[in-house]
This record gives structure tokens, sequence and C-alpha cells, in this order.
């Protein structure tokens, strides 16, 4: 199964959540791969520009891509794509970059995620976003929800968003990201009512997030994943 990842804003967790997505999937024999199409922010090595997002996924990938073929788009800037694209007088659309997975969906996995940037409507150039992109792969979208103060209005809207561009949400998860934030169980439970799919973990603040420790807080998998 393929399932595109993306979140109520940047920084809200989409790495953290889909390795640990990956990890507990691994850990319970499928074969996993997690790519990143399009990565801002990235630094020079001898082997070219490299992403931490991207390795990470590639840490808990049990199927072996090259670089290229898990990231095809690294841009160093750690800006809005479109505008990074721009500085490098680049352009690039939602059929190049289906294209440029096709070589990664050659490697077939149980379970592979996608991983956007940013969030849903991030621009992809001046007439496309991420959100088209995952309606161009036609795959279910996985919704990370960064817990913070203004969650309920992001992921709602987002929500709506996915829904009206004809998209379906196969699942959520609450990423605290605020460790501070007041009345956090009440949050999380407002948009266990509202949205429209099954929350499938909810994540408490983690100074060290390593994959294995999130695949704990995620046991609704069984919802989502056949």
């Amino acid at each position: 199964m393929r399932y595109f990842v993306t979140g109520t804003d940047t920084s809200v967790g989409k790495t953290v959540v889909s390795c640990g997505l990956l990890a507990r999937a691994r850990a319970a024999g499928a074969s996993t791969s997690g790519l990143k199409p399009v990565a801002a922010g990235a630094e020079k090595t001898l082997e070219g520009l490299r992403n931490e997002d991207a390795l990470a996924l590639a840490s808990v990938s049990t199927v072996e891509l090259s670089y290229a073929l898990r990231n095809p788009v690294c841009l160093a800037p750690p800006i809005a794509p479109h505008v990074a694209l721009a500085h490098a007088g680049q352009t690039l659309s939602v059929r190049d970059l289906v294209e440029a997975l096709e070589p990664a969906f050659r490697h077939p996995a149980d379970l592979t995620l996608i991983e956007g940037a940013g969030g849903w409507l991030v621009p992809l150039n001046a007439h496309e976003s991420f959100a088209d992109l995952a309606c161009a792969l036609n795959i279910p979208v996985i919704l990370v929800v960064g817990i913070r103060l203004g969650c309920l209005n992001h992921a709602l809207l987002t929500a709506a968003s996915i829904g009206a561009m004809g998209a379906q949400l196969a699942g959520w998860v609450a990423n605290t990201v605020d460790p501070g934030m007041a009345e956090r169980d009440a949050s999380i439970a407002t948009l266990q009512a509202r949205l429209n799919a099954p929350c499938m973990g909810v994540i408490p603040f983690e100074v060290d997030p390593s994959p294995e420790r999130i695949a704990g807080y995620l046991p609704n998998l069984s919802r989502v994943f056949p």
C-alpha cells in the first residue's frame, strides 16, 4: 500500500511520524519504503546534496534505493520549494514528480510512504501544489497534526481541503509539538470527534524521537493498513 503523508503546517513532525509508521510496519515483518519527492534544506556532501528527512526515511526502509530515487528533487535552501526552485532557475510540475517517482515505485514494498513538504497546499509552482501531487498519485492521505495552539483550525481546514479535492483521508496522527500546551487532551478529543478518519496514535512531546520509540505510540495501524 502507498500513502501520502502531509501535515497541518511545516515542522509538525511529518518525518518523525513517517519513520515511526515505517518502523512499526518493519517490526511486524512488512517491507517498507519511505520517499521524499521534494526536499528543501540540504547539506553538501561528497556524494552531493543530502536532506536529513530523506536520510531518516532511508534508515527505516527495508527496500534499498539510491538517494536520487528516494529524493529526486533536493534543494539546498531551507525555504518554500517553489521559491527555492525559482532561485535556481528551475520549474517543477506534478507530472515531473509523478514521472520521477516511477523508478522508485518499480521497487515495491508492503508499505510505501510518500512524504510531502510543509503543509497540504504548499505551492509546487505557480499553479500546482503538493496536494495536486497527492491527487495525481491517487493514494490515501495520512495527516500529521502538530498539537499546539491553533491546531484545531489547521487540522479541520486541512481535512476539509483534502476531501474537497477528492482525496481520501485514511487517518491522522496527533503529534505534540508544544509540551506546554494547555488542554492538550481536550483539543485531541475535539479532533477525534470532528475528523472523519481514525486517529492512528497520540504522540507526546519527545526530545529524542527515535523511530522505534515513536512506533510505540502508534497502536492503531490495523485500522488503516490492511
